[in-house]
Formats: C-alpha cells, structure tokens, sequence
C-alpha cells in the first residue's frame, strides 16, 4: 500500500523514522527548512548525535531509498515531526505544525495518509483537518466525511535519546486515528518497521498518552528535585537519603539534578495545564519546582564565587546536554544556568561538553572548552553526569557537583 513516504522534519525524530521506513525498502524522502541538514544526509551523514542511526542513514542513503529535499514533493504517506515549543506564556505553540501541514497540502492527493507525531496538546490532530481544508477544498478531510479522501492519525514517539534506533521498533506504539479507518491506515505503515505492539485509540486519547506519559516523569523528578532542596536545608547528603530509601521494596525514588530539559518532559505538561488549568494542580506544581532548580544551582554557584578566596575565579560548567551522554540541548536547565551564570558574573567563564564540538546558544563570555581545559578552573561545576566524568580528578578545584555520583566511562 504505502511506496513512497514523506518525513517533514529531519531531527531526533524524523531523521531516524526517515532511515527505519528507508530500511524496509520503501521510498522515503525527507523535507526540512535547514539546508545543512538537507545536505548532510543527501551525503549519507547525519547532523545529529545518536548511536547506530550514521549507518542506517549511511546505507538507506547509499541504496536510493532515502534523500532529503526542502520542498515537499507527492507522496502515499507524510509523516509530520517538528518542533512544539511554548510561547512565553507557556500556551502551547502550533506554528511549526501548521506550516508543515500547508506546505504538503499543495501536494496532497486522494488516498493520502497523514500522521502527526509531533508532541501536540489535545485537539491539534483535528486542527490538521481544519488546515488541510482551507488549502484544499477539493479534498475531505475524516473531520467533515466518514470516509474521506485524506486519512488523518496521531502516533507520538515514546524513544529515548540514544537508544532511538532500538526503542523505534522495540517499543509499543499508540495509534490515534480520526476515524477507526484512518487508524488502521496508520497502524499498517507503523507495521512495516515496529515489532512492539501498535494500540489502536482515538486521536485525542492518543495526544493526551503522549502528555501523560511525560507529565507522570516530570511529577516524579520534582519530588527528587524537592528533596534535594530540603535536604540542603537541613545537612543531609541527599544522594545517601535516596539510597537509603529505595531500599524499601516500593519505593524508587528518581535521582535529583539541575533541573529537567529537553522537548519532551520540559515542555509536555504545559500542554496540560494550558488545556485544564484548575484541574492539573499536582502537574503545575511539578512544573515549577523543576522549572526552580536550575536557579537554586545558580544561586549555589554564585554563592561559592562570592565566598572563594580569589577575586574573581574562574568557572567551568561540566555538561551542556539535557540529559547524559547526548549532543541535544533543546530546553537544556544546564544550558541555562550557564548563560544565566554569564549575566551575573564577569569572571572567566568555561564550558565543557564533549558531545558538542561547536554551539551558537552560548552567552558571548562563555568559552566552550576542552575536558583538559576546564579542569584547571577555579571553581567546578558539574551540571550533566556524562560517562567518563567520573574518571577526572576534581580534587585540586572547588567543585560544586548538583548530579551525584559520577560514572565511569569504563
């Protein structure tokens, strides 16, 4: 049923969705805005950090079944992953999403498939409908037809930044169509790559999964990141605490760091809470306390500036990624406390991140450095717990350390 597939978007997501249609021989071509990327791939290269996809990328390239353009072109099926970030006012932002939808709808043809996988509150897959309508009159949509011309589905990712390539087939996968047809549609294409199971729902079941799951985390990880507060307060060493605790047979509490990033976690419950604001209490309150903790650091490190006995020593932040062992520095709290570190202090300042080789989302008096380099700062500041950290030798610098014990990369 499904030749030719189209990926809007060529990022964590896209890119490797792209590459798995791509190794089950079917003919994928990959649309996005950033020409760089466009070029990168179309070389059989990737633009991103994320083990095993170069070689899928590599060989899907190099067999003719992948490339990658800036406009869209026809096809039986698209696939929409961007970004949804917020606005300042944490409303949910559904720019990328409306723009990637009339920039296929040109192209659009009967019998088409369109599947949104971009994390998106309640009632967006609808909206596709809607977008799709005022650009193309001509065709139905499942929202005005109980069958219509173009079949519309929600199937949001559920991977995990360096284990995408495995999670993308390994893991179940929710299929949220407009209508029960428009979910099998979808659920065949997603057939041809996952071996986990594919559950069948409705759109809006399916959207709101998505934020759930992410929203369940985010509670999780402010309840570590609280204690981690109280437990400054009153001198206990909250790693030993959480140790201690998790040797009860039902507790496993999460471990504390210096705030929660990336798109998912850091952005999700928002959607929530702008969709059911005097019902997601807990979710909200969640929220802000993590939202919190990268100003605690910050305050911890301007702290031992102040009480150092140079004048203005210097500062090395370890880690500039979300999360370890990544290059993705999408809603980065350690990103964050570094460029806020730059606007309230006037020392030297050092950044180490040994999965970026360059960056432009650093304050201009950050200098991004080498693993030799920031150690021979002052003051230490480990923000990401990469593998390998562990085997430096911190002892001749002040060393604040807001992740808890490091790993070894051995």
């Amino acid at each position: 049923m499904f030749k030719t597939v189209s990926v809007i978007g060529l990022g964590y997501i896209g890119l490797p969705t792209a590459a798995m249609l791509a190794s089950r021989k079917l003919r994928v071509i990959g649309i996005d805005v950033n020409q760089h990327a466009v070029d990168t791939i179309n070389q059989g290269k990737i633009h991103i950090v994320e083990p095993e996809l170069d070689m899928l990328v590599h060989a899907a390239v190099t067999g003719g079944y992948l490339s990658a353009q800036t406009n869209p072109v026809a096809a039986d099926a698209f696939m929409i992953a961007v970004p949804t970030p917020f606005f300042d006012d944490l409303s949910p932002d559904l720019t990328y999403v409306e723009a990637a939808v009339k920039s296929i709808a040109p192209v659009l043809a009967k019998g088409n498939l369109v599947v949104l996988e971009s994390t998106s509150p309640v009632g967006t897959t609808e909206k596709i409908c809607q977008w799709i309508s005022e650009a193309r009159p001509d065709l139905t949509v499942p929202t005005d037809s109980s069958q219509p011309d173009i079949h519309v589905a929600y199937c949001p990712e559920r991977v995990l930044p360096g284990r995408v390539v495995y999670e993308l087939i390994a893991n179940d996968r929710i299929v949220g169509g407009l209508t029960p047809a428009c979910s099998e549609k979808a659920k065949m294409l997603y057939q041809t790559f996952v071996t986990g199971d594919c559950l069948i729902s409705d759109a809006r079941t399916a959207e709101m999964s998505k934020l759930t799951e992410n929203a369940f985390r985010d509670v999780n990880i402010a309840f570590a990141n609280e204690l981690s507060l109280i437990c400054d307060e009153l001198d206990i060493n909250v790693w030993e605490l959480i140790k201690m605790a998790n040797r009860h047979p039902r507790v496993n509490i999460l471990t504390p760091g210096a705030g929660v990033g990336g798109h998912c976690i850091a952005v999700d419950p928002w959607f929530i809470v702008h969709s059911a604001p005097e019902q997601a209490k807990l979710i909200r309150t969640a929220r802000e306390v993590n939202d919190f903790k990268p100003q605690w650091v910050l305050q911890k490190i301007l702290s031992t500036v102040a009480n150092h006995s140079l004048h203005k020593p210097s500062v090395a932040c370890f880690g500039l990624a979300f999360k370890p062992d990544i290059d993705d520095l999408r809603e980065s709290p350690a990103l964050h406390i570094v460029n806020e570190l730059a606007s309230a202090y006037q020392g030297k300042i050092y950044a180490v991140e040994p999965n970026v080789d360059q960056t432009n989302k650093l304050a201009d008096n950050v200098e991004l450095v080498s693993v030799e380099q920031g150690l021979k700062s002052d003051i230490i500041v480990i923000l990401v717990n990469h593998k390998g950290f562990g085997d430096l030798d911190f002892s001749k610098n002040s060393l604040i350390n807001v992740v808890g014990p490091l790993r070894s990369a051995h």
